[in-house]
């Protein structure tokens, strides 16, 4: 496929070439108030189309740069809302929850008070007779 690539870019290079050289007596590019004809029209149209090329191309980085910004940004922004919403349902739901959370809260304090006294025993200094 790159050997394709590169013979089809070559021909298309012979073929404007070959345009240029004896084809071009009746290509006209005017600029302003001034109107070329012959074969230094067509090379001057060439150059400025090649300069116009170029000029799309950086032009469409930056706008790639800045979409891609701007798209971060909201990125961002989306996530922010996702978070906010989601502090709300948990909100709205939260009156919901409390018969799970009262059960839940007097597991957790049992098992607090349980590790707070196997470390006080752990802790505590043993009593020589």
């Amino acid at each position: 496929m790159k050997k394709f690539a590169a013979v089809a870019i070559l021909v298309l290079l012979a073929m404007a070439v070959w345009s240029l050289a004896f084809d071009a007596g009746d290509v006209h590019v005017v600029f302003g108030d001034e109107q070329l004809e012959g074969p230094l029209a067509a090379f001057v149209g060439v150059v400025a189309g090649g300069i116009g090329m170029l000029v799309a191309g950086v032009v469409l980085v930056f706008v790639g740069v800045v979409l891609a910004l701007v798209f971060a940004g909201v990125g961002v922004m989306a996530i922010f809302g996702l978070a906010v919403g989601a502090v709300a349902l948990a909100v709205a739901v939260s009156p919901l929850m409390l018969p799970l959370l009262i059960p839940a809260a007097i597991v957790w304090y049992v098992m607090k008070r349980r590790k707070e006294r196997a470390a006080r025993e752990i802790a505590a200094p043993a009593v020589a007779a």
